[in-house]
């Protein structure tokens, strides 16, 4: 279903240029069949159109004339494998304004959004962290989002916003047009032909060249065709933002037509310049060349030696594929236009690795595209085909394009080499059987698991909305095999996900296993240690203890001459200890017994039943009779806290 934010009266343009219903109530009334899913009502439409054809075609009859394959067959011949190379990187241009500056970037695709702002930061001297870069079409984005996966056209627009730099002196009246680019200008664009108006929301940061693209797929006049009336004088650069022109915010009022064919009478101008014919997508006849002041022959390029002749798209005998390729899209944006598909710099093996060997989900099919001069068919399949907006972005979506020149004999010969050393001779032998007045060929090409298959060759002599409906059978097929692809990929990863899953928990269990018999080993030894350390100090106490216990002086006996105390000591345990001791023994000869006995005195205090008393903090030099522990006395020992 078609997203609720996208504008319909685009929807409905792109569903009119790419089916040539003309009734706009027809149209909408198979969209809303659809839920105005664009794909959805084209493919009902090619459904409905293959049916009608099969009812009324006549019947097959055989030939034994050979004659080459029509572009409307599906030609698959098997493709063999070929080995990976090193791909060329696809470059972007990004033109950023930040206050009264312009900056010209250039970067690879694969690259970040943080390596524009590094160089940015370089260019204007303007920190990273207080660096905002405006103007993606995708709204913001991160510092680390790829730029490959924005979809991004080869030229672009930003800006920078730094709201924590306030603007010097020279730059506080920019800051109305930083303002601005955040800003949204409703356009109210009057179509004088249809009488019909539009009312646009665009932000600041749009170009007028977006503006007037968008337009065309509104209007269906190309931008090269579009003659305005209301853009301010200052609004002369169609790269220059809407927030720069001069338009009136918050509306501005502007009307578009066809620009209107020159005179018979035109004075023929020094320079050789294009003629673009202009045709509806429902195919009606060419308008005729004398409008445009010129002959017929010099409009497809076939006019006289004396005349003034065109560049060569390809030059003859280069050495280098890319360099070749290069001057090929220069050559080709001169005569046709910037709008026009985003031709693959660099070898055919490059842009074969690029579109069928990395991951399922971004793969892509390959168009070959090959031109030749010498075809009354070339000028106008490049200006009208591939120079179409809706060709030029379904294109760029889905596939990798890939261009030559076969006007010189030697380039197609070369062309063949590669073909064959690619694809195989099979290819190589099609492309020669077709005649000069067939070309130009678009041929598809779909990777596969160990070939390639070229789905389709499709030769000059067609429409815009036949070439639209080509190219999306061959997404449809190419669509099938990617889910398949996708779902055999997804379920390989899963496999190796769950055995590295599975090596990650044995080792996780090795590692579990080594810090427990580690944590073990220090535990024995640390007990090891405790019960050394225990041993030596239960030694030392018993060698206290034995010492103690013969420095004793002798019990003396019941019966004698001097007074005798007789003392009982209850233990923690519950057991006595009975002593006789001389009435003049002193305190300390009493501690120094019980310590005997297991019972330190700086481990246990001793006391009295009745008054309490704590007898060891008596001064140990005092005797029993000092301390009033005569005749006989009964104690207890009681652990010190």
């Amino acid at each position: 279903m078609a997203s609720d934010s996208m504008d319909r009266e685009i929807i409905l343009a792109d569903f009119q240029a790419c089916t040539g219903i003309d009734n706009i109530a027809e149209a909408i009334t198979l969209l809303e069949l659809n839920n105005w899913d664009l794909v959805a009502a084209i493919n009902g439409v090619i459904n409905d159109c293959s049916t009608a054809e099969a009812a009324v075609a006549p019947p097959a009859t055989s030939s034994s004339s050979s004659s080459p394959p029509s572009s409307s067959s599906a030609f698959c011949p098997v493709l063999p494998s070929r080995h990976i190379v090193e791909r060329q990187p696809r470059m972007l241009n990004f033109r950023v304004e930040y206050r009264q500056r312009t900056v010209e970037v250039v970067v690879e695709e694969g690259s970040a959004v943080g390596e524009i702002k590094h160089i940015l930061e370089t260019e204007l001297q303007v920190p990273i962290s207080q660096m905002q870069l405006k103007g993606w079409k995708s709204g913001d984005v991160s510092d680390v989002t790829v730029l490959r996966s924005l979809h991004l056209p080869k030229n672009n627009s930003l800006y920078v916003l730094t709201p924590d730099i306030a603007p010097t002196a020279s730059t506080s009246q920019n800051s109305v047009l930083q303002e601005s680019l955040n800003q949204n200008f409703l356009l109210v664009i009057s179509h004088r032909e249809a009488q019909r108006d539009y009312n646009l929301n665009f932000p600041g940061s749009r170009t007028i060249q977006e503006v007037k693209r968008n337009v065309s797929d509104l209007t269906n006049i190309p931008v090269r065709h579009q003659q305005w009336e209301g853009w301010p004088a200052a609004a002369s650069d169609d790269s220059m933002t809407l927030a720069a022109s001069g338009i009136s915010y918050p509306c501005h009022h502007l009307s578009v037509c066809r620009r209107s064919s020159p005179a018979n009478n035109q004075e023929p101008t020094e320079e050789c310049a294009d003629v673009h014919m202009v045709s509806d997508s429902e195919g009606d006849d060419f308008e005729d060349a004398s409008e445009f002041g010129v002959d017929e022959s010099e409009m497809f390029g076939m006019g006289s030696s004396t005349g003034c002749r065109k560049a060569a798209l390809m030059p003859e005998n280069s050495e280098n594929e890319s360099d070749a390729l290069l001057h090929f899209t220069a050559e080709f944006s001169t005569r046709y236009g910037e709008c026009h598909p985003v031709f693959f710099i660099g070898t055919l093996e490059a842009a074969s690795q690029e579109a069928f060997y990395g991951k399922a989900r971004d793969r892509k099919l390959l168009a070959i595209y090959l031109h030749n001069d010498e075809s009354v068919l070339s000028n106008v399949f490049c200006s009208q085909m591939m120079c179409a907006d809706s060709i030029v972005a379904y294109l760029s979506q889905n596939f990798i394009t890939w261009a030559w020149d076969v006007t010189k004999e030697a380039n197609k010969a070369r062309l063949l080499t590669i073909c064959t050393r690619h694809f195989g001779s099979v290819v190589a032998q099609t492309i020669r059987t077709y005649k000069t007045d067939q070309f130009p060929l678009l041929l598809i090409v779909m990777g596969k698991r160990t070939s390639n298959e070229v789905l389709n060759v499709i030769q000059g002599n067609t429409t815009v909305d036949e070439l639209m409906m080509r190219l999306m059978g061959a997404m449809e097929i190419f669509s099938a095999q990617q889910q398949e692809d996708i779902k055999d990929e997804d379920e390989r990863e899963a496999r190796e996900m769950v055995k590295r899953e599975q090596d990650e928990a044995y080792q996780l269990s090795l590692e579990a296993d080594r810090k427990k018999r580690e944590a073990q080993e220090r535990e024995q030894a640390e007990q090891l240690r405790l019960q050394q350390i225990q041993k030596e100090a239960d030694d030392e106490k018993e060698a206290i203890r034995l010492s103690l216990e013969h420095a004793l002086p002798p019990e003396p006996a019941e019966e004698g001459g001097e007074p005798i105390s007789k003392l009982r000591i209850r233990t923690p345990s519950g057991e006595f200890l009975v002593r006789r001791f001389l009435g003049s023994t002193k305190l300390q000869v009493l501690f120094d017994f019980v310590a005997s006995k297991g019972y330190p005195w700086d481990d246990f205090k001793l006391l009295t039943t009745f008054p309490r008393r704590n007898i060891t903090q008596l001064d140990p030099a005092s005797s029993l009779l000092e301390a009033k522990l005569f005749p006989q006395e009964t104690l207890f020992l009681e652990a010190k806290e």
